[in-house]
């Protein structure tokens, strides 16, 4: 079975074609069991004109679902941000969607070293974006999630993109650099593929995505959808792209959906 990190999902009204109903109907399309997925951020949410927590309102849409995984996100302009980690963990979440240069927040920063002391207390598990995203670089260059698994050791967190083209090689040196500490920092392969060409941000080769590998180990890669900025062609691609990968079938199974649920404990 597989299962798959990294699902954005939103209220129809503003992305009608990022809804939980969408996303179930491309896993299905997929062969994907299970997926995580992530609530709009809070000023999306805001700014579209819907009122309280996006962490409640994914919390609402997915409950019951068996298939759902929910993670939180948190909202730096509210402050209280322990509080705002106690919270996804009482909601039933198992992790927190962070996004360095959207969110606009310094990855070694005061503030976001609070979440993480939070997170990694109650052993909620962060998908972070790695990589380039029209921010100030020096706020979010990849090699600084080394201070977040030296800070933090105890804390799994997830590197989505593997840093992308351009941060590939800080991205592998943080995992390398941290294999000692018990290991918990993955390779978020999420829209590595080559299916946007060459001039992609995000493609990999198949010899850096082996390479990930051969350097940390079969059991610190998870594979991610993007959804719903992947479709269901490019997922499939995607999937297809890695079982032909000169892996090991076993290797295979854990990129594409064991080590992700022996990561949040499913």
């Amino acid at each position: 079975m597989i299962f798959a990190n990294h699902a954005h999902v939103f209220p129809k009204e503003i992305r009608p074609e990022g809804t939980v109903e969408k996303l179930l109907e491309l896993m299905d399309e997929c062969g994907i069991g299970m997926a995580v997925c992530y609530p709009p951020f809070h000023d999306r949410f805001r700014e579209s004109g819907f009122d309280g927590d996006p962490n409640d309102w994914l919390a609402e849409e997915i409950k019951g679902n068996e298939r759902l995984i929910g993670f939180g996100n948190i909202d730096f302009e509210k402050g209280d941000l322990a509080e705002q980690v106690d919270k996804i963990a009482a909601l039933g979440f198992k992790g927190i969607k962070m996004h360095p240069p959207y969110q606009e927040f310094v990855i070694d920063g005061p503030e976001a070293f609070e979440v993480y002391a939070r997170a990694e207390e109650l052993g909620l598990f962060i998908s972070f974006h790695s990589g380039m995203h029209w921010h100030r670089l020096r706020d979010n260059r990849v090699i600084l999630f080394d201070e977040v698994a030296w800070n933090f050791p105890k804390l799994k967190f997830s590197m989505e993109h593997i840093g992308g083209y351009h941060f590939y090689r800080e991205a592998l040196a943080v995992m390398c650099n941290n294999s000692r500490n018990g290991g918990g920092v993955y390779a978020g392969w999420t829209s590595v593929g080559t299916h946007k060409g060459k001039d992609s941000v995000w493609a990999l080769t198949d010899e850096e995505l082996e390479r990930v590998i051969h350097q940390t180990g079969e059991e610190r890669s998870v594979f991610g959808l993007d959804f719903p900025y992947n479709n269901a062609e490019v997922i499939k691609a995607d999937i297809e792209r890695i079982k032909s990968l000169d892996l090991t079938d076993e290797c295979k199974e854990k990129i594409l959906g064991l080590n992700l649920k022996k990561a949040l404990n499913i």
